[in-house]
């Protein structure tokens, strides 16, 4: 039987993936707030944040931003999105966009992807002894 703190953090973790998969798919255009988490798994918004954070050690964000961070990244490895189309995927402005990433990877979405291309060619070009 799981505690009701891991119940809620998991419950949590859950909604995340819901919610951006329908950011992704088009059936939502907000993204949520942490309230609006809190609503759906009823309880109280600083309830939730003080379980969230005593359970894992970490603000409720932390997670909300890294699956973010995940799906950027796997569309910024398709090169038929422009690092404009993810951040508006993503309900961002593009500068605001770049800004994020930067502040979370420590690189700007361009360079990251300019990082993937170069590791690719870099996988495929023989190394000579």
């Amino acid at each position: 039987m799981i505690s009701r703190n891991e119940e809620i953090f998991q419950n949590y973790l859950t909604l995340i993936d819901e919610h951006l998969k329908d950011i992704i798919e088009g059936r939502a255009d907000t993204m949520w707030e942490l309230r609006d988490f809190a609503k759906q798994l009823f309880i109280h918004p600083g309830h939730f944040s003080n379980v969230i954070k005593e359970h894992t050690g970490k603000h409720p964000c932390y997670y909300y931003e890294q699956k973010l961070l995940t799906i950027a990244k796997h569309f910024l490895q398709d090169a038929n999105y422009s690092v404009a189309e993810v951040a508006r995927l993503l309900t961002y402005d593009p500068s605001n966009f770049t800004k994020w990433f930067r502040a979370f990877e420590g690189v700007t979405p361009s360079q990251y992807r300019a990082q993937l291309i170069k590791q690719h060619e870099q996988l495929r070009t023989p190394v000579l002894q």
